[in-house]
């Protein structure tokens, strides 16, 4: 995610990467606190490197979901990040082509 937004930001593109190590302990905080660390009216992208379920509910209906729907392989990790989309290329297309930039 940070590689992807060091991109973007090469880019002329603002972002903004925020880590959530636990889901279920950030959506207990007071709404505004979530509101403004996620800031509602810009969209959101959410990258996880496993399954995406959970992630819809941060990123709402509009926003993007990045993750693996398939599991069973192994290797190098350079290697899969290639073949499962999560190198900061591969995450920067899909933004770009998300937002239409």
């Amino acid at each position: 995610a940070v590689a992807a937004a060091d991109e973007l930001a090469k880019q002329g593109k603002n972002t903004r990467v925020v880590s959530m190590p636990c889901r279920e302990l950030f959506m207990a905080q007071d709404p505004s606190y979530i509101d403004q660390v996620l800031c509602p009216n810009l969209p959101r992208v959410a990258i996880e490197a496993g399954i995406g379920n959970g992630w819809r509910q941060l990123t709402g209906p509009s926003g993007l979901v990045i993750s693996l729907d398939r599991f069973g392989l192994s290797g190098p990790c350079e290697d899969l990040a290639e073949l499962f989309g999560f190198t900061p290329q591969a995450v920067v297309s899909k933004i770009k082509a998300f937002l239409k930039w």
